[in-house]
């Protein structure tokens, strides 16, 4: 499989749009306007589900195994840190001195602050792997580059051998 490297511009593109949106959203959050937050989570929400469709959509008709195995497990990370935040996470910030709706708070403000270190994470996993993978495509280059160097050396060699 031949990999192009404008991809990695259409993704850094899609990523900028996502982080713009992000900016956006949580300068306005600062504003305190209760509806305006409202409906951005809505559109957020929704935005977010029409993703995870495509996932799943990825999973079951994507033409590669590789793909739908990657698509497959990050499914697998939004099913299991719903569930983490919906029991056991709400489980271990109960406390006697907090009532449940303080726990719910304490609960969404720290599954947002884990979801930016998470992001930074991705964003350091997206970095090395396209390094890796353009050093590895910039190393296979230069290998078929010395062979077709050492290919017209020959080649010149025997026009040479011949004419003489």
């Amino acid at each position: 499989m031949e990999m192009d490297n404008s991809i990695f511009a259409v993704k850094l593109y899609e990523m900028g749009e996502q982080y713009g949106k992000l900016q956006c959203r949580i300068r306005v959050c600062e504003e305190n306007d209760r509806d305006r937050i409202h409906k951005m989570f809505q559109k957020a929400a929704d935005e977010y589900k029409e993703n995870t469709l495509l996932m799943e959509e990825k999973v079951h008709n994507s033409r590669s195994k590789a793909v739908a195995k990657l698509a497959e497990a990050q499914l697998d990370y939004r099913k299991k840190t719903e569930e983490l935040m919906k029991g056991p996470v709400m489980e271990a910030l109960h406390s006697q001195e907090s009532s449940p709706e303080q726990d719910e708070e304490e609960a969404d403000m720290l599954y947002a602050e884990f979801a930016m270190d998470f992001a930074t994470l991705a964003v350091q996993q997206a970095m090395l792997s396209v390094l890796s993978a353009l050093d590895r495509k910039n190393s296979i280059d230069d290998e078929k580059g010395q062979n077709n160097k050492e290919e017209d050396t020959e080649c010149r060699k025997l026009r040479n051998q011949e004419n003489h």
